[in-house]
């Protein structure tokens, strides 16, 4: 009877599915990595070739480095993505000239075609909260068709993803970069030059993805010419890590300065964690304490080459004795640092001169992802084919061997090689506990510094000993020892067997006694108690001549 014939142009509605499909993709793929450039590339792969024959992006070189977006200029951006065939470009300094389209994108914050080159060419601004971060240009073929109002409307939605994504980016950046300079600030420089050892370290960030770590490492010098040695870890990356870490550091060497015990050392650090978690949980923080964080810390003393150690939570230290295999201190198992109140325990090694101690977190052993006997195993190779070198070329070699490409953690090597004091450097005496014998004390004191050639310090050194001996003669009972150790410095030590604490204080003008530790504080540089199980030991410090 008849024909009917019905044409359905689906043209507009295919392209609509395609625009959705592809910024479906887009938000799925653009963002995976904190990093402006590779945003910036995921940009392009998307876009080419179903959307564009080429993308290019241009950011401004302080979103880069990130530091808080301005307002761009033409002539300030970099090239970060390039998929026209000239990756090479990628990285260069990227200038337009006023009046261009580009300049015009960029001033005007909005979507501008390509008025010379036909609707072929279209710039679309990078615009976070207002502010434009960069640029990217969208380009297609003279065979391709020109970019119409959908195109543009799918340009933007694109561009504006692509730079919150940047933005994010940016924002991590700048705390990464917060985070590593506060901690490479808050971790020792240089190491001090000491009689005690010789000692070098290392310091192996973790992947930039994690941000800085909480591994830390200290040489403290201590009286006596003695020298404490403590590695740390704190759980977790970024500032909070980094900021509890200085924390950690910090008190470690206050508590070594009054010259505790490392078990008692270690006690109190736990204490003062746990007050720091509970403050921070009182107070509703984010959780960054110090709760979880481990330590090793030891004491090692020339003169009579002996070493303490206790750890909390941490791996024992290595140890190469100059003519005995490689092995690791066995200590008494402390819990970690915040996580109890259990009682530390340490532990006596005596150290041979010459010999090798090794200190480290867990992230060097761990760095290859295998299992920490397996890492051990390996440092224990290293330590002995190479127990000869010295510490800073035994440091580089540990790394070489332990450290990979991927390091999941970061870790801490400090390497120290033991020294002893000669024994014309140390002169000790046992004294009974008997007034007459204060002259006799400082007579010796003065025979020993013409022996040094120290006839300079003779006067001071005697009225150091009379006061101190005395004061011991006075206070306690049974022997008194005295100690001189020409060092870096001239050392005056008397012990005795009682655990009072003495002051120094101002002695009223009809006060007869109060003065001794006064004039000694007055005299020397230095002075201070350090305690011991079988008593105590006052000691004072003065500086050596200038030859």
């Amino acid at each position: 009877m008849g024909v009917c014939e019905q044409s359905i142009d689906v043209t507009d509605h295919y392209r609509a599915q395609q625009r959705l499909a592809l910024l479906a993709e887009a938000g799925a793929r653009i963002g995976a990595t904190l990093d402006p450039s590779g945003t910036a590339a995921e940009l392009a792969k998307i876009a080419v070739p179903q959307y564009a024959d080429a993308v290019l992006v241009d950011v401004a070189a302080e979103v880069l480095e990130g530091e808080e977006p301005k307002p761009v200029t033409a002539w300030d951006l970099v090239r970060v993505a390039d998929s026209d065939g000239e990756p090479s470009r990628v990285g260069e300094r990227v200038a337009y000239a006023a009046g261009s389209s580009q300049a015009e994108s960029l001033a005007g914050g909005r979507a501008t075609a390509d008025a010379v080159v036909a609707p072929t060419r279209l710039y679309v601004p990078l615009i976070v909260r207002g502010t434009p971060l960069g640029l990217a240009t969208f380009v297609r073929g003279e065979d391709s068709e020109p970019f119409d109002d959908g195109d543009r409307a799918v340009a933007e939605e694109l561009a504006s993803r692509t730079a919150v994504c940047i933005d994010n980016a940016r924002r991590y950046r700048r705390e990464h970069t917060a985070a590593f300079m506060l901690q490479r600030s808050l971790l020792p420089r240089s190491l001090p030059e000491l009689s005690a050892v010789e000692a070098a370290s290392r310091y192996l960030p973790a992947d930039s993805h994690l941000g800085a770590g909480g591994d830390w490492f200290d040489v403290i010098p201590l009286s006596g010419a003695r020298v404490g040695l403590v590695v740390g870890d704190v759980v977790g990356h970024g500032l909070g890590a980094a900021a509890t870490m200085g924390r950690l550091r910090a008190m470690v060497r206050t508590l070594a300065e009054l010259d505790l015990a490392p078990d008692e050392l270690l006690a109190r650090l736990n204490d003062q964690v746990g007050k720091d978690a509970s403050d921070q949980n009182v107070k509703g923080s984010d959780g960054s304490g110090a709760v979880g964080a481990t330590c090793v810390y030891g004491i090692y003393d020339p003169a009579s080459r002996t070493s303490t150690w206790a750890a909390a939570g941490h791996l024992p230290p290595a140890v190469v004795q100059p003519h005995g295999p490689v092995g690791f201190l066995r200590l008494p198992p402390g819990p970690p640092l915040g996580v109890g109140r259990l009682p530390y325990e340490g532990a006596e090694v005596a150290l041979a001169e010459g010999s090798l101690v090794v200190l480290f977190t867990d992230g060097l052993v761990e760095a290859r992802g295998q299992g920490v006997d397996v890492g051990l195993g390996r440092l224990a190779a290293v330590l002995g084919e190479q127990r000869g070198s010295s510490s800073d070329l035994l440091c580089a070699r540990i790394v070489a061997e332990l450290a990979s490409d991927e390091v999941r953690d970061d870790a801490t090597l400090l390497v120290v090689r033991t020294r002893a004091l000669d024994a014309r450097q140390v002169a000790a005496w046992e004294l009974p506990s008997d007034p007459a014998l204060v002259a006799r004390a400082r007579a010796m004191a003065a025979e020993q510094l013409g022996r040094w050639g120290l006839d300079d310090l003779a006067f001071t050194t005697e009225l150091v000993v009379s006061e101190l001996v005395t004061n011991a003669i006075r206070h306690a009972s049974g022997p008194i020892g005295l100690r001189l150790i020409r060092d870096r410095s001239l050392i005056c030590e008397v012990s005795d067997s009682q655990h009072t604490s003495p002051h120094a204080r101002y002695a009223g003008n009809d006060e007869e006694g109060g003065r001794g530790l006064f004039m000694v504080a007055q005299l020397t540089e230095h002075w201070g108690t350090r305690y011991m199980p079988t008593g105590k030991t006052i000691w004072a410090e003065q500086a050596l001549p200038v030859p």
